[in-house]
């Protein structure tokens, strides 16, 4: 089984929460209850999950994605265009070397440099608020998703959950039985029935060039 890139952390431990009883005053010792006995032995299951998967489907990582996508994809386009412009004129000096003049050679590497300064710092700025915008869904989506694994750990005994997102994780294999991501999606969209899921878009946007190669 493959594994996709991490989201949230690694290791999920799953257990039951125990409620904290309010003082009361001490009993005499015919009113001590017996001890409970154990209802059974202590969850041994273990199962995964693609966190990052999980949420991106449920139908608010859906509506989340494709707000990122509409917010982001103007300056994508600005971006995209002026990418195109730094590359014409680069063709251009490329063609016209050989029969400009000195003085119209640094005139156009001088535009040249002064787009792509400014071009791969408007794509540095996109990417860091893009970076941003999905931590943070991720972190509001991740924390309801958490409520819905433990629950959903709890009520079928599982001692573990292993998030399996990050390629980093050591877990080389594991059966198809284990792998709990489509109930958790499933439950989490059963859970929070209000969001629509949107319409599959266009185009994702894409990360901005880091640089753009002089000729």
């Amino acid at each position: 089984m493959k594994k996709n890139v991490a989201a949230i952390p690694a290791l999920l431990c799953c257990t039951a929460v125990l409620a904290c009883a309010q003082a009361q005053p001490a009993p005499t010792p015919a009113a001590v209850p017996p001890p409970r006995q154990a209802t059974g032995p202590a969850p041994t299951k273990i199962a995964i999950i693609n966190i990052q998967s999980a949420i991106l489907n449920t139908k608010d990582g859906q509506k989340a994605a494709a707000d990122v996508q509409a917010k982001f994809n103007p300056r994508k386009t600005e971006l995209d265009k002026k990418r195109s412009d730094v590359e014409a004129l680069q063709e251009q000096l490329r063609k016209g070397s050989a029969t400009m003049s000195d003085e119209a050679k640094d005139r156009l590497q001088k535009d040249i440099d002064a787009g792509t300064k400014e071009l791969n710092r408007r794509g540095q700025d996109m990417n860091d608020d893009l970076e941003g915008e999905q931590g943070r869904i991720m972190q509001d989506l991740g924390a309801k998703m958490m409520k819905i694994v433990e629950e959903y750990a709890t009520q079928n005994q599982y001692a573990m959950v292993l998030d399996v997102s990050n390629p980093q994780t050591d877990v080389l294999w594991a059966a198809a039985s284990t792998n709990i991501t489509p109930d958790i999606v499933r439950l989490y969209d059963q859970a929070h029935p209000n969001a629509e899921a949107p319409k599959p878009p266009a185009a994702a946007p894409a990360a901005a060039p880091a640089t753009v190669k002089k000729p």
